[in-house]
């Protein structure tokens, strides 16, 4: 028997259904003003790190839906390495979101910071910032609860 079939976990949308519409409002407050393709991306990312294969699931199939190539799906744990596939702004937001999520780092570095910062306007730094955090706290929710993925 696995942990996840011995383990139940809540279902929090059940027991704290004003947290699950506190963070729905959040979602989509965040997702105002800021392009659908990087917003998926930055939920991916985050994501992967932080190993939720609910919201990984979830937003890899959204992507795709949108039209992100495979390709960008599949070398977005690289995308650093992957020369001319990301633009300025989708790396610039993903070195952000990384710093974002690992808060091992304590903070995130000025320079990652400046780069975000010329890479947007300060609303859609805003917007990016906001995605990043919302995500993060989806994982975290997700990861917790252990929401189960759906059957396909």
């Amino acid at each position: 028997m696995t942990t996840t079939e011995t383990t139940r976990r809540i279902n929090l949308n059940r027991v704290s259904p004003e947290v699950y519409e506190a963070m729905m409002v959040l979602s989509n407050a965040a997702a105002k003003d800021i392009d659908g393709d990087l917003a998926e991306l930055i939920k991916i990312r985050a994501s992967q790190m932080n190993h939720c294969a609910f919201c990984l699931d979830m937003h890899t199939a959204d992507a795709r839906k949108r039209g992100i190539s495979e390709q960008k799906l599949a070398l977005l744990p690289a995308w650093e390495e992957a020369e001319g596939l990301f633009t300025e702004q989708e790396k610039a937001a993903l070195a952000l979101t990384e710093e974002m999520t690992d808060l091992t780092r304590k903070h995130v570095s000025d320079e990652v910071y400046t780069r975000a910062a010329a890479a947007f306007t300060e609303r859609e730094l805003g917007q990016v910032i906001a995605m990043a955090l919302t995500i993060n706290a989806w994982n975290r929710i997700g990861v917790t609860t252990r929401l189960p993925l759906p059957k396909r």
